[in-house]
């Protein structure tokens, strides 16, 4: 009757360790340091596989080292995001199946959890920044809902590294080292930073849509190339995004337990949040920006430092100017004002 119980029979037969405070069992470790994912000591809910890891650190390197070799190629200073979110796409899957082979070791599974969760976010502000110079480039006005390049290209970046900042602190409160409430609580915050990520790409999915339909109405000049392969890759890899944060919602908004079998089964986080981002890796290697956007036109222009020094100077005089000018104008009024009042006086 008592080895019918999973738990006594544990308890029994290998003599394992009971955590009266945390309701688990610390269970002895068996083959590269597995343990079942109920355990006081298990880093991983799932059993993690040593050769699906190596063979998706090996794709991610080789679209790395793409990426890495069109940014020479092409000159696009700002591809290093990309080249970011692929190397940590490699590195998280790197030290992946290090940790299959010693899934004791809570470094490694730390690592691997929150670089493989915070690494598309690079790849989703390349995208920002690739769509703001494609206005500045091919869009007659240079702007968007009344928004020029540059502004899109700010704003949009800063609400990525904000969403970044939300899931990041997400992600760290639910480190496998955590206890269950911390967990629970960064799960939370990690959902809310996805949420977050998924409204500004939606708002961004608008501005590329109405810069579709303005552009297609407008005839490109001849020397430039077409903006349509471009724009659609980006349609491309921000629905692999939204693909990938669909997934992460529902796994995480079901919790934990017995009841929800996504965190337990590692195929569901290859074919829903790894094959999405190779993807979108492998669409951008193919349709690269440097194809397309040729030219000094298609770089926001570079300013020396002495240039900038030049227009805060500029910029600094006008909002004295201004300040002079509103002065004076107060000063009329009131000289306008004791004028009436004499001569009323007079009167």
């Amino acid at each position: 009757m008592l080895l019918n119980n999973p738990t006594i029979a544990n308890r029994l037969l290998r003599r394992d360790e009971w955590n009266e405070e945390e309701k688990c069992l610390y269970v002895t470790p068996g083959p590269n340091g597995y343990v079942p994912h109920t355990a006081c000591n298990a880093n991983y809910n799932f059993d993690p596989q040593f050769a699906s890891a190596v063979a998706v650190a090996v794709l991610f390197g080789v679209l790395s080292a793409m990426h890495v070799f069109e940014a020479i190629i092409f000159k696009k200073r700002y591809a290093w995001v990309l080249i970011m979110g692929a190397l940590w796409e490699t590195l998280a899957f790197t030290l992946h199946s290090i940790g299959s082979r010693d899934q004791q070791n809570i470094g490694y599974a730390t690592s691997w959890q929150l670089l493989f969760l915070l690494a598309p976010l690079w790849i989703n502000a390349f995208v920002y920044m690739t769509f703001a110079r494609m206005v500045l480039y091919w869009h007659p006005e240079g702007k968007i809902a009344g928004m020029k390049a540059t502004v899109i290209a700010r704003w949009f970046v800063i609400a990525d590294v904000l969403s970044f900042l939300v899931q990041g602190a997400g992600g760290i409160m639910a480190t496998p080292s955590a206890g269950a409430n911390a967990v629970r609580i960064g799960l939370n915050i990690y959902l809310g930073g996805l949420g977050l990520q998924e409204l500004f790409v939606l708002l961004f999915l608008g501005l590329m849509v109405l810069f579709q339909r303005q552009c297609s109405r407008t005839k490109t000049l001849d020397e430039k190339p077409s903006w349509r392969p471009l724009l659609f890759a980006l349609y491309i890899v921000l629905v692999c995004i939204t693909v990938r944060i669909i997934f992460r919602i529902v796994e995480f908004s079901g919790g934990l337990g017995a009841d929800n079998p996504i965190p337990f089964h590692e195929e569901y986080a290859y074919a829903l949040d790894c094959f999405p981002m190779l993807l979108s890796l492998a669409v951008l290697a193919v349709v690269h920006p440097g194809r397309y956007l040729l030219g000094l036109q298609s770089e926001f222009p570079r300013l020396s430092r002495k240039e900038k020094k030049a227009l805060k100077l500029e910029k600094k005089a006008e909002r004295r100017e201004e300040k002079e000018a509103k002065k004076r104008a107060k000063n009329d009024r009131k000289a306008n004002r004791s004028g009436r009042d004499d001569a009323s006086y007079e009167a």
